[in-house]
C-alpha cells in the first residue's frame, strides 16, 4: 500500500510539474523569457538590411551607371531605416541582434569589389533581384505568420517598401542589361542565363 501510494505521490508530481514551470515562464516578463534569444525573423531581417546597407554603400562608389548609383543610394536609405526601425523592437524586447553584415554578405561584398564598370553594374544589380525576391517572400509570410504581434506588424508594413525596392531592382537590371546589348557585349551573369 505505502509502495503504490508512493508510486501515485511521484506520478502526480511528475505531471504537475511542467505545469509548474509553464506557469513560473509566463509569470516571468517576455524581456526577460527572451534576453539574449534570437527571433528568426528578427535575426534574418537585421542581417538582410545590413547586407543591403553595405552593399548598397559600395555600389555608390563604383556603380558606373547613374542609374545603378540612384538605386544603391535608396537601399542604403531605406534600408538603414527599416533596421533602425527593427533594432528599436528588437531592444524593447531584449533581442540581439547583429550589428555586422553575415559571412555570405563578406563573400558578395568580396565579390562585387573585384569588378567594376558595367561588370559590376550587372552584377550588383543581379544580385539585387535575387535579394528582394527572397526578401519579399519572406516578409509576406512574417506579415501573415508572425507570432510576435509588434514584429508582426513591422513586417506588414516594411513589406510596400520592399516590393516597391523589388521592381526597381528589376527595372534598374533591365536598363543595364539593355545598355549593355546596344554597346554590343555580352550580358549573361553568374547565376543567370541570357534570354
Amino acid at each position: 500500500m505505502k509502495r503504490t501510494l508512493m508510486h501515485a505521490t511521484c506520478l502526480a508530481l511528475m505531471l504537475a510539474l511542467p505545469g509548474v514551470v509553464v506557469a513560473q515562464q509566463a509569470e516571468r516578463p517576455a524581456k526577460e523569457r527572451k534576453a539574449g534569444g534570437n527571433d528568426p525573423v528578427v535575426m534574418n531581417a537585421a542581417r538582410d538590411n545590413l547586407a543591403e546597407v553595405q552593399l548598397g554603400k559600395l555600389a555608390a562608389e563604383r556603380a558606373a551607371s547613374d542609374e545603378v548609383k540612384k538605386f544603391a543610394e535608396r537601399m542604403v536609405t531605406d534600408h538603414q531605416k527599416a533596421y533602425d526601425e527593427l533594432k528599436q523592437i528588437a531592444d524593447s524586447k531584449g533581442l540581439k541582434v547583429p550589428t555586422e553584415p553575415d559571412s555570405r554578405t563578406k563573400k558578395e561584398y568580396d565579390r562585387l569589389a573585384k569588378t567594376s564598370g558595367a561588370d559590376f553594374d550587372r552584377a550588383y544589380m543581379d544580385l539585387m533581384v535575387r535579394e528582394h525576391d527572397r526578401d519579399v517572400k519572406a516578409f509576406q509570410r512574417a506579415a501573415k505568420n508572425e507570432k510576435d504581434p509588434q514584429v508582426k506588424d513591422w513586417a506588414a508594413k516594411t513589406l510596400p517598401t520592399l516590393q516597391e525596392h523589388q521592381k526597381l531592382a528589376k527595372d534598374t537590371d533591365s536598363h543595364v542589361r539593355t545598355a549593355r546589348k546596344e554597346r554590343g557585349t555580352p550580358s549573361a551573369s553568374p547565376g543567370r542565363t541570357q534570354k
